[in-house]
């Protein structure tokens, strides 16, 4: 449930994954460009134009040095937002997509701008929502190289926190125009609702790849509440009517991808929300909210290692928020919401620091999470896949292989409380995740056997889940991501498939293709990759990620069917 890549050595090292470097500093990169305007002065145009293969060519590098001399803008309502450029790319960041939900709109639904007056400069990432304190601890005998991939997940962010984050960027091409009509990719950043950032995946090198491709998109981010701020539950809350103010916050910026996303080259009918983690976990909540009308905010979703979650009442959640309010001083106030409302940011984190995280003992039984809260969610996610509360539209739906072993390093002594399931858990070390790598990785007699546990109960389940309840009424795709096999201890870990889809990958070639056409699958005369087909109960089809010379293949969901069935079905009966 944790995003863990990041964009350039500005950004925090929350991640251990290289990435390609970009670049947002409008002003060194307009140096390059008005150098090379000079040099063009200074060259006799036609020479040049005749010994190029095509005077077109000569025209687009015009083009370009002409775009970079000046910053792009954009219209919204009344004012003109200035944004920044690097010849291929436009980017506008830290745009407030709601007002700033602070002093009395704390821990509120998120309220919209009604318009737009005043021009601003849109060049930076604005400030990122408040983050949870954590760290993961690894075992002092685990080798250096399980260190270097996870070492710095959950290090302290070194980045401006701010209540005042409702914001979201949009990178478009260069030459995009309130004309060009794009597809548009919305990114929902993960993190386990407690951390996460959008500037930690960098959505230059996805659109750079689109417009390789031929099929040029807009890409979206967005930050959201997280954790006290935006996962808040108990009665409290639910009878305010204020649970999942996280998922409202999407919801809004949603809304208003549709109303400005034209100005930016984007088309507000051919939106794909993509999620990754708790950021797929939120995707599938908009799925199966309001009814499964969607409101026209999208038309296909994406989700990676995040399904409809059996979550049970927001009311689960009270011990949490009795512990915050008696550590915020508000246990005797007649109106504790209002009172944490009025608490100073550094009392309130510090109580919210104090609950358990996703890297605590209890691992991915979080204090704050997505609950069925009344409003945004009237019933358990799964409930709601079985009674048909699903968005008809088509979607992708993937998991990677060993995704319990990032969150097993906390419980490597559990004991075997439900025996049942258990049971059908071998305890053989060669059974558990990271799985097929026979009897190696076997940290402690328990780990492998508690991450192949904790992977099927919190995303092998209920992709299963997802997959088998709505693959025969609607368009789905499925995918196993396989690759890096040999990270000890880890295997193809929780968030690995991320480097792949923001790294000009195979996997984030065919998530363009999807986001352009509705079908992931390259075209009928394509001479790379391969034809991913639909999955469906007679034929659970799964394109897979391989190491080694074969890179990709097709498999069948058939894997651990009566180990996950049983914790699919304890889940249901018990939501957390």
């Amino acid at each position: 449930m944790i995003d863990r890549l990041r964009s350039d050595d500005k950004k925090p090292r929350r991640t251990v994954v290289s990435r390609p470097q970009h670049t947002d500093d409008v002003r060194a990169g307009q140096s390059v460009f008005l150098l090379f305007e000079n040099q063009l002065e200074d060259i006799n145009r036609a020479t040049i134009a005749s010994a190029m293969v095509s005077s077109a060519f000569f025209v687009f590098l015009l083009q370009v040095a002409s775009s970079l001399a000046a910053p792009p803008t954009v219209q919204l309502d009344r004012a003109t937002v200035t944004g920044v450029t690097d010849g291929t790319l436009k980017k506008f960041l830290g745009i407030p997509y709601v007002l700033p939900p602070v002093g009395p709109l704390r821990l509120r639904l998120p309220s919209p701008i009604p318009s737009y007056e005043e021009n601003f400069a849109a060049m930076d990432y604005g400030p990122i929502c408040l983050q949870m304190e954590e760290k993961l601890v690894l075992p002092a005998d685990v080798p250096e190289i399980v260190v270097e991939e996870v070492g710095g997940v959950g290090a302290p962010i070194p980045l401006n926190q701010s209540e005042d984050c409702l914001t979201m960027n949009v990178i478009a091409p260069a030459n995009a125009t309130p004309n060009s009509k794009l597809p548009v990719l919305v990114w929902i950043y993960g993190g386990g609702f407690e951390i996460g950032y959008p500037s930690s995946t960098d959505g230059s090198v996805l659109v750079n790849q689109s417009i390789s491709l031929g099929t040029p998109i807009v890409y979206v981010s967005l930050n959201y509440r997280l954790n006290v701020m935006g996962f808040l539950a108990s009665k409290e809350v639910k009878e305010a009517g204020l649970g999942n103010l996280g998922l409202q916050d999407q919801r809004e910026a949603l809304r208003w991808v549709q109303r400005y996303i034209t100005q930016f080259g984007g088309d507000p009918t051919k939106v794909t929300l993509w999620g990754e983690s708790a950021g797929a976990i939120s995707t599938a909540a908009h799925l199966v909210t309001n009814g499964g009308n969607n409101e026209g905010l999208f038309r296909a979703a994406i989700m990676d290692s995040g399904s409809p979650l059996w979550v049970g009442d927001i009311t689960h959640g009270q011990p949490s928020y009795d512990f915050i309010v008696e550590q915020t001083g508000c246990s005797h106030a007649l109106d504790t919401l209002d009172c944490l409302r009025d608490a100073p940011v550094d009392t309130l984190m510090r109580a919210t620091n104090s609950t358990p995280n996703m890297f605590s003992y209890q691992s991915l039984a979080e204090t704050f999470i997505i609950r069925v809260d009344g409003v945004f969610l009237k019933d358990n996610p799964q409930q709601l896949v079985k009674q048909g509360s699903v968005s008809n539209v088509p979607f992708i739906n993937g998991v990677n292989d060993d995704e319990g072993t990032l969150f097993s390093f906390t419980a490597l002594n559990l004991s075997e409380e439900i025996a049942d399931v258990f049971a059908l858990y071998p305890s053989d070390p060669a059974a558990g995740s990271p799985f097929n790598t026979s009897d190696a990785n076997a940290l402690t007699p328990m780990f492998k056997r508690y991450a192949a546990i904790m992977g099927d109960f919190v995303f092998q389940g209920p992709h299963r889940f997802f997959m088998q309840h709505r693959s025969d009424l609607q368009p789905t795709w499925s995918y196993l991501y396989k690759r890096g096999k040999d990270t000890p201890y880890l295997g193809t870990y929780h968030g690995s498939e991320l480097l792949n889809a923001y790294g000009g990958g195979d996997l984030g070639e065919y998530f363009i293709r999807f986001v352009a056409t509705l079908n992931p699958s390259p075209a009928s005369n394509a001479s790379t990759q391969i034809v991913w087909p639909r999955y469906t109960t007679k034929s659970p089809d799964m394109l897979t990620f391989l190491d080694g010379d074969v890179p990709l293949t097709i498999t069948q969901d058939d894997y651990r069917v009566e180990a996950i069935q049983a914790g699919t079905e304890l889940l249901l009966k018990y939501p957390y």
